[in-house]
């Protein structure tokens, strides 16, 4: 189905990105590994990107450099993406978001944060947001992976044959297990309790809504449902494929310096 092929190229394609290098752009030893990571500081709260499955930090170059002139940015290869040092914990949610979250402090950013995830990396910022609500100011999910969105089921059950074979055969270890993870992912975030009394801004891409087909009617009823576990958030559908960050960074852009203009440091207060 044309929406499954959409997707499947785009995780093709942050497998094998060349995407142009973000500003600040270094390596460093943080949380006991070297991680690759970009960063900009201004007097803004910070905002933190998080890439989709097999992006590294480069998948930001559209959007980054522009929040990074006049904000605090901070973005990130996950371990194993990119220059990141791999890991030997497990690749779900739980372990991604506390190394996120060593490393932040080890950079001396102290919350609250604008989280930013794209696609799985939105799913890891929800988990983010929901274990830590007082360290969250507000939350973009740039069409993200919702909790239930595979539940039950097995990810790679619903690709088709061609792909799940290149699939195994060229993605990164790294990759996979990131993949086989997603459902232990969403069980960990509906566990706990949704954000509440924070901007929450939902981006989703618009390029299948005119297609007919049952899955694309299953993939609407889902979209609402998603939206529906946020209460009172801003919901923009974008004229865009799944790729929002590269086919319509601008969107991205606009949402975040939204957020930032509605909780700006002095009205709320960082914390050490």
């Amino acid at each position: 189905d044309p929406m499954t092929v959409r997707r499947l190229c785009l995780i093709t394609f942050a497998l094998l990105s060349g995407c142009a290098s973000l500003p600040n752009t270094q390596t460093g030893n943080l949380d006991h590994r070297t991680v690759e990571y970009a960063l900009s500081q201004h007097n803004t709260l910070p905002v933190v990107f998080e890439s989709p499955l097999g992006g590294s930090l480069r998948w930001w170059d559209k959007v980054f450099p522009a929040i990074a002139k006049d904000s605090t940015a901070f973005a990130y290869s996950r371990a194993g993406y990119g220059q990141s040092e791999p890991v030997s914990s497990p690749r779900d949610g739980q372990h991604i978001v506390e190394e996120l979250r060593a490393v932040l402090h080890e950079k001396g950013l102290r919350p609250p944060y604008v989280l930013v995830g794209h696609s799985l990396g939105g799913l890891y910022m929800q988990l983010f947001a929901r274990r830590y609500p007082d360290d969250v100011a507000a939350l973009v999910l740039v069409d993200a992976t919702g909790p239930a969105r595979y539940k039950g089921k097995s990810f790679r059950e619903l690709w088709p044959l061609w792909f799940r074979v290149l699939f195994n055969l060229f993605a990164p270890t790294i990759a996979q297990e990131e993949l086989d993870a997603v459902d232990a992912t969403g069980k960990q975030v509906l566990t706990l309790p949704t954000l509440t009394g924070k901007p929450i801004t939902i981006l989703s891409a618009n390029d299948w809504l005119n297609d007919k087909s049952e899955e694309i009617r299953d993939a609407t009823e889902y979209h609402k449902d998603f939206v529906g576990l946020y209460p009172g958030c801003i919901h923009i559908w974008v004229d865009s494929g799944h790729d929002i960050p590269h086919d319509n960074p601008d969107a991205v852009i606009t949402a975040i310096r939204d957020v930032l203009a509605r909780v700006s440091p002095s009205n709320i207060t960082q914390r050490n």
